[in-house]
């Protein structure tokens, strides 16, 4: 099991080590911050795409994923994903047959995980929560795709971070009514029990339609955007850019 990607941080997370071993640690995660930084540094505006890697090419899902990946490039818009098979892949392919740009932040798993062919610019991370860190910082909206255990922890730090204004007004969007409708109940207990507050959930969309998404991004993510980030960055040849 050492020998598996990202054991240290399996190790890192089993409580304190050494002092030594935790400086060593943080500089290696530092060190591959700052490689995340550098590479999607010029990624530019990105729309984040989240779903299972288990679905196969020609399915419905798969299709629609590439649809949702083909509309978000027509926006304007590069398509981010984790990088890797199934639904990632189809938003990935379906960015860059389009036309538009597409990007990766993978991750090295044991199973399920390989980047896929479809990508323009790519970063492999150790550590799951610097690619979290990684995808959320360059994304200004975040479509959900039917998946499974980690699209939902992505949908919750989405929405997490939207509740406490960590990030403000960001869109999400939840695509398959049928798949993601069993949420909608758990969501109005919360309510109900004021767990969470009405505006919490302004910002999410449940959805069908492929153009129903693409006018929700309209309306948060492109004002959002041209009204406080819009920014050239140009290379600098000191930093080998």
């Amino acid at each position: 099991m050492d020998d598996l990607p990202g054991h240290e941080e399996k190790y890192f997370l089993e409580g304190p080590r050494a002092r030594a071993k935790e400086f060593s640690f943080s500089i290696r995660v530092l060190i591959e911050f700052i490689r995340g930084f550098r590479i999607l540094h010029f990624a530019g505006p990105c729309i984040a795409v989240f779903g299972s890697a288990r679905i196969a090419p020609g399915t419905d899902y798969y299709e629609m994923g590439r649809k949702i990946g083909a509309e978000i490039a027509h926006l304007g818009f590069a398509v981010m994903t984790g990088g890797g098979p199934g639904l990632m892949e189809a938003a990935n392919r379906g960015a860059k047959e389009a036309g538009g740009k597409s990007v990766g932040c993978n991750i090295g798993l044991p199973i399920e995980q390989h980047i896929n062919n479809f990508l323009d610019m790519k970063f492999t991370c150790k550590y799951f929560f610097v690619r979290k860190v990684l995808m959320f910082k360059y994304s200004y909206g975040f479509i959900i795709l039917p998946g499974g255990i980690g699209t939902l922890d992505e949908f919750s730090e989405a929405l997490t971070l939207i509740q406490t204004h960590k990030i403000l007004n960001f869109p999400l969007v939840l695509m398959n009514k049928g798949y993601w409708e069993p949420l909608m109940p758990l969501f109005h207990q919360m309510l109900e029990h004021c767990m969470i507050a009405p505006d919490d959930l302004q910002y999410i969309l449940l959805t069908d339609s492929v153009e129903e998404a693409m006018n929700h991004l309209k309306k948060f993510a492109i004002p959002k955007y041209y009204a406080q980030r819009k920014k050239e960055f140009h290379r600098m040849l000191l930093f080998g850019e």
